[in-house]
């Protein structure tokens, strides 16, 4: 199983600008998304994240370079996996999970339930909308060349709603980052964790990485 080491982070919280969050994450390393898990699917477009939490946020930065850059759904909870996405799953007792995935200009969808999809439901957008996004899109080096675009997301642990979460000090989850595109020109399904499934599908919690979550060194 992946591990990863989530550090905390003392300087900046969940009402902090956005600059200061990646000034913050600065000293926090990048960590690649790889696995390609389906033969069908061979595309790998380059995906890196850094991740880290606060006294009341996690914080989490993704870099892109892809061949196609789309964003066509605008509303909260529209399928934005459909365009240029980036997707964060988060499991605090290895069953139910969170599903948070964003398109590259910052639009958002969050579910929540268990692995069956028809017990999954979407959270409300005026509770996905707490998320704090930054979304910067760079213009290709070359003409037709990659397109790059990075998405800071500032979630604070009001929207994992079962849960009351006061602090993630110390604690253990399991979790899994992806970069996928359904509806772009090439589609494509990239994780952090390799997935043994038939077909492409990020909502196998069986196969999600542990995310150990660093003490808070503030005390609070």
């Amino acid at each position: 199983m992946n591990q990863l080491i989530v550090p905390f982070l003392g300087r900046v919280a969940y009402g902090s600008t956005p600059q200061q969050v990646i000034d913050a994450l600065a000293a926090v390393s990048y960590v690649g998304v790889r696995e390609v898990s389906w033969a069908a699917f061979p595309y790998r477009p380059s995906v890196c994240f850094r991740i880290a939490h606060t006294v009341d946020s996690i914080v989490l930065e993704f870099q892109v370079k892809e061949q196609h850059m789309n964003a066509v759904y605008r509303q909260v909870n529209d399928p934005v996996y459909k365009d240029s996405c980036v997707e964060f799953f988060l499991s605090f007792d290895g069953h139910h999970y969170y599903n948070l995935e964003f398109n590259c200009i910052g639009v958002g969808l969050i579910g929540y339930g268990g692995r069956n999809k028809n017990s999954r439901y979407n959270l409300a957008p005026t509770t996905v909308e707490q998320v704090r996004t930054h979304a910067v899109a760079m213009p290709a080096a070359v003409p037709g060349g990659d397109q790059e675009w990075r998405l800071l997301l500032n979630i604070p642990f009001t929207v994992f709603e079962q849960e009351r979460i006061v602090s993630l000090s110390g604690m253990r989850c399991t979790g899994n980052f992806y970069k996928c595109g359904d509806d772009l020109p090439v589609p494509h399904f990239v994780s952090w964790t390799r997935i043994a499934a038939p077909d492409p599908d990020f909502h196998l919690p069986e196969f999600f990485g542990e995310l150990l979550f660093e003490s808070n060194k503030l005390g609070i």
